[in-house]
Order: structure tokens, then C-alpha cells, then sequence
């Protein structure tokens, strides 16, 4: 009967337990002084005269060494060595040979013997030694399966947890970008456009836009502190909470989210009600083409939105506060701008400026103005610039919005 799962068991070996070892030495005298020493050495030792007798003995209590003599009448120790092998592969088994019998020692070591001895044995210290080694080989090998056994079933729940994982980022990834809205799209005069690249799965960037009444449009740009799927709920929480004040009474032609300062404001109270360690920044803005302008309230928004007639630039917006769910006592302020025939406002997330090179925020600031002056004041011209598109790995998510009055209402 094969038995796999030979180790010397852990917890008897922390109980104290003797190790067994089993003497097969068809000389008596010989059987007799080695059962004795390892008896004084604390072993506990069983002696038997022949092969049949060890294998007989093994299938009644697997012995944790075998000592074997290669000299045997009937089955010799090469036989017993095969028949244990087949019994238990891992099973300790040191052949003791006589010095003129070294070829079929070197027999036995290739057929699986772990350690010789030579008789007779003079110094029994020397079969001790052989002893402990072997018990020692076992005991490392044992601690070494049941760590890779630990580390097979850390690897299994890993790769379990990581495909749960997996599965709820696709389903957080599906309902984020089901939250973002259609792109592009046209409210009123206002033509919008986004684009958004993310580091990781999901994205801390979000852009939204919505009717104000029959004149006005709002729209925002955010983008949330971290990474990941922490900063990528933040984002819903960000929808939920515009929708809210959407709704709330009053939301009409003169409601909350008609004043870009107040929407800022309740946005802070609610985020640091609800946030312990997040927190954002947001450009929103308010399009009235009635007077053709743009209200608008930052929560330190950075890289500055931009302000540009045809491929022409007008204006930084880099007016600005602190950004949204730091401190519940964080004021903000409303800033108006004149909108011409050919306005078009230009937003790119702080991510961006990972890609550019340059000394601080300002340096960089003036590259990216000179990017897209380049690109004519073109966000899909910049992304082919900077082959956003065929970059395997960023290391920031970017997010673009682009608001333009449709020609045919200049």
C-alpha cells in the first residue's frame, strides 16, 4: 500500500515525541548494538532480522528511518529499498554496507537511499550523526511543504479575492460610466465634449453638464484626491449630490445650482459631513446665453480652465478658493466673464501635468497653454499629441471637458 503523506508530524514533535526508527540488520549482534545505542540516544527503536519482517512491521506503523543492510538472506536490501520506495517515496532510508560492498551502496543512493554507513561499525557516534542528519533533511522538508502548502493556499484565496475584485471593478467601471453623460452632446448654443484616461480601473476625474432652465446650462469638472475605487465612489457621491440639489425646491430658473458659489458651498458642507479622508477639486461653471456669459465658482481647481475665442486665448479663470471637503467652514466666491460668437472653454485635470516637464504648477501651467496653442485650442490635436491613446500606463487619470458655442448660433 502506497503511502504519500509520510512527515514526522509537527505537533507530536512539539509534544516530545521520540522519533521511530527501524533497524533491519540480519546479524543479531549487530541488530542488537544498534537498537541499543539509539535506545540510550531517546529514539524509540524496533530491530528485525529480514526484509519481509521490515515490511511487515511498516504496514502496521510507518517507522520514521529505516537503517538497512544491503547483505540479507532472501529479500536483500536493494529489494526492501525499491518495496519501501514504493510504499512510501519520501521515507528515510540509510543502507548500512560493508567496506567491500561500496559499489552496491552507491547502488542504493541512486535508487533513493538518503546516507550510507559503513560496517563494521566502529564509532557509533557515526551512525548517530547519519541519524540526525536524516531526521533534520525530513524535518526541513516538512516545514518547507507545509509553507509552500501555505503559500499554495494564500495564492488561491489571492487569486480568488483578485477576481472578485476584478468583477466588482468592471461592475463600479460599468456604473460609473454610466453616471457621465453622453458625449458629445449639445444643451442650447453649448456644444460639450469629454474625454476622460484613467491611471487605474476607475477614475477620481468626473465631468458632468445639465439644463438650467430654457437659458442657462451648468457643468462641472472635478477630480477627487487618490486613486482608485475609494476616489471613484466619490465621483457617484458627486452625481447623487447634484442630482439632489437638482431636485431640491426651488431648483428652478433661480435655484441652488444657478448660483455657483452656494452649490460649492453646500457641496463642502456635505462632503466633509460625509468624508473622512477625501476630498476634491471642482471648476463649476454656469452658461447664460441670454447675456452671454459664464458664472463661475473654483474649488481650487488646477490646471486653470481656459478661455478661448476660435484658436485664439483670452483668459486663465484662475480665480479660485479651496477645494471642496477640507474644512466645513470654507468659503467661495462667484467670478463673471463675457462669452463671445466663438467662446470655447477648455478644462484638462492636474494629471496632465505629469506628462509635461518644467519647475512647479505655473511652469507647467504655460506649457500646457503652449500645447494647445499649438493644437489650436484642440483637445483631441493634444491627446494626439501627446499619443494619450497609446499609452499602456499613466500615472494620473486625465480628464478633459471642452464647452464651444456651435457655429450656427453666433
Amino acid at each position: 500500500m502506497r503511502r504519500d503523506n509520510y512527515t514526522l508530524s509537527m505537533e507530536q514533535e512539539n509534544q516530545g515525541r521520540a522519533a521511530f526508527i527501524l533497524a533491519v540488520e540480519d546479524e543479531a549482534a549487530v541488530r542488537s548494538a544498534m537498537v541499543a545505542y539509539l535506545e540510550d540516544r531517546d529514539y524509540r527503536v524496533a530491530g528485525v532480522g529480514s526484509g519481509r519482517e521490515a515490511l511487515q512491521l511498516c504496514a502496521r506503523e510507518l517507522p520514521d528511518l529505516v537503517l538497512c543492510d544491503l547483505r540479507m538472506p532472501g529479500m536483500d536490501g536493494l529489494e526492501l529499498l525499491s518495496e519501501l520506495q514504493g510504499m512510501a517515496p519520501e521515507l528515510p532510508v540509510i543502507i548500512v554496507s560493508g567496506v567491500n560492498r561500496m559499489e552496491d551502496a552507491i547502488q542504493a543512493l541512486k535508487r533513493g537511499a538518503w546516507d550510507y554507513v559503513t560496517k563494521p561499525i566502529l564509532d557509533m557516534e557515526i551512525l548517530d550523526r547519519a541519524v540526525r542528519r536524516a531526521l533534520e533533511r525530513v524535518r526541513l522538508q516538512r516545514e518547507n511543504r507545509a509553507h509552500l502548502e501555505r503559500q499554495e493556499q494564500l495564492n488561491r484565496r489571492l487569486s480568488a479575492a483578485l477576481e472578485r475584485l476584478r468583477q466588482d471593478e468592471q461592475a463600479a467601471r460599468t456604473l460609473q460610466a454610466s453616471l457621465l453623460p453622453p458625449s458629445p452632446a449639445r444643451l442650447g448654443p453649448w456644444r460639450f465634449r469629454r474625454r476622460i484616461f484613467t491611471s487605474l480601473y476607475l477614475s477620481g476625474d468626473f465631468v458632468d453638464w445639465f439644463p438650467l432652465g430654457r437659458d442657462r446650462t451648468g457643468f462641472y469638472m472635478a477630480d477627487v484626491s487618490g486613486h482608485g475605487t475609494a476616489s471613484a465612489l466619490v465621483t457617484v457621491m458627486l452625481k447623487t449630490l447634484f442630482e439632489r440639489y437638482h431636485q431640491s425646491p426651488g431648483a428652478g430658473e433661480e435655484g441652488l445650482l444657478c448660483s455657483p458659489a452656494a452649490t460649492l458651498a453646500a457641496l463642502n458642507w456635505d462632503l466633509c459631513r460625509l468624508l473622512d479622508d477625501k476630498y476634491l477639486t471642482i471648476f463649476y461653471g454656469v452658461l447664460d446665453a441670454r447675456d452671454d456669459r459664464l458664472v463661475y465658482a473654483s474649488g481650487g481647481q488646477f490646471p486653470y480652465p481656459l478661455q478661448a475665442e476660435g484658436e485664439r486665448l483670452i483668459r486663465r479663470l484662475d480665480d479660485h478658493d479651496q477645494p471642496v471637503g477640507l474644512f466645513d467652514d470654507a468659503g467661495y466666491r462667484e467670478f463673471t466673464v463675457a462669452l463671445g460668437r466663438t467662446a470655447r472653454l477648455l478644462m484638462v485635470s492636474d494629471g496632465i501635468l505629469e506628462l509635461l516637464t518644467g519647475d512647479g504648477r505655473e511652469s507647467r501651467m504655460e506649457q500646457l497653454i503652449g500645447r494647445l496653442e499649438q493644437a489650436g485650442f484642440d483637445c483631441d490635436r493634444l491627446i494626439g499629441m501627446l499619443q494619450l491613446e497609446q499609452r499602456e500606463e499613466l500615472p494620473d487619470d486625465i480628464a478633459f471637458l471642452t464647452v464651444q458655442r456651435e457655429p450656427g448660433d453666433a
